[in-house]
């Protein structure tokens, strides 16, 4: 069974979101925190396959929720709800580890689209935000050129896009998970990211797709 966390203060558009992961993932068991404690708490307690993590909590960011989150349950798909579309707002999510980026304005037929996608290793990217991660590395560039990735970091960088775990992509490729750690460090320093949602993105750019 799925188990969902969803990190939202407001109790109405935490009922709208429960019927949202509801239609998304019939079979699933969900979690609920209201503020960033409470996230932290429920992060620390038990595993989550999905985490819904808004980021103007209370007593806090969600930002460090999705932090914790990172690091106690790094299997977790960690995904911000939010009405915060700036540029500022989504780089941060995306540095501290985000895998989507969904804005709260969306029709909830969209929002439930973009959940069920990320069964199929797409992240789930608002198209207002995708387009705005697109305009920044149109801006700032990759920390190094794209040339300086090897053979094998491509095939890793296309696997990963792709949504497959590490132990995956090791199977896939016949060599350790250690070693496609190692590939995805250096991937993730020459290309000037820090999450699988902004590899993605470099890989559907450099056409590293299925």
């Amino acid at each position: 069974m799925t188990r969902i966390l969803i990190v939202e203060d407001l109790s109405e558009t935490r009922r709208w979101l429960i019927e949202i992961v509801h239609a998304s993932f019939p079979e699933c068991e969900i979690h609920e925190a209201a503020s960033m404690r409470a996230g932290i708490a429920q992060a620390a307690a038990r595993d989550y396959d999905v985490a819904l993590i808004d980021l103007g909590l209370p007593d806090g960011s969600g930002l460090d929720v999705l932090r914790n989150l990172r690091l106690l349950r790094p299997q977790t798909v960690c995904v911000v709800t939010t009405v915060m579309g700036d540029d500022a707002s989504i780089v941060g999510a995306l540095s501290a580890g985000a895998q989507g980026y969904l804005l709260k304005e969306q029709p909830q037929d969209l929002l439930i689209r973009q959940l069920k996608q990320m069964a199929e290793g797409i992240p789930a990217l608002s198209p207002s935000v995708a387009r705005r991660i697109m305009e920044h590395f149109k801006r700032t560039g990759p920390a190094a050129p794209e040339d300086d990735l090897t053979g094998r970091e491509r095939e890793v960088l296309a696997l990963i896009g792709r949504g497959l775990r590490n132990g995956e992509v090791a199977a896939a490729l016949d060599i350790s998970e250690n070693t496609v750690a190692g590939h995805i460090k250096s991937i993730y320093r020459k290309l000037g990211i820090s999450s699988r949602a902004e590899a993605s993105w470099h890989a559907a750019r450099l056409g590293l797709g299925p």
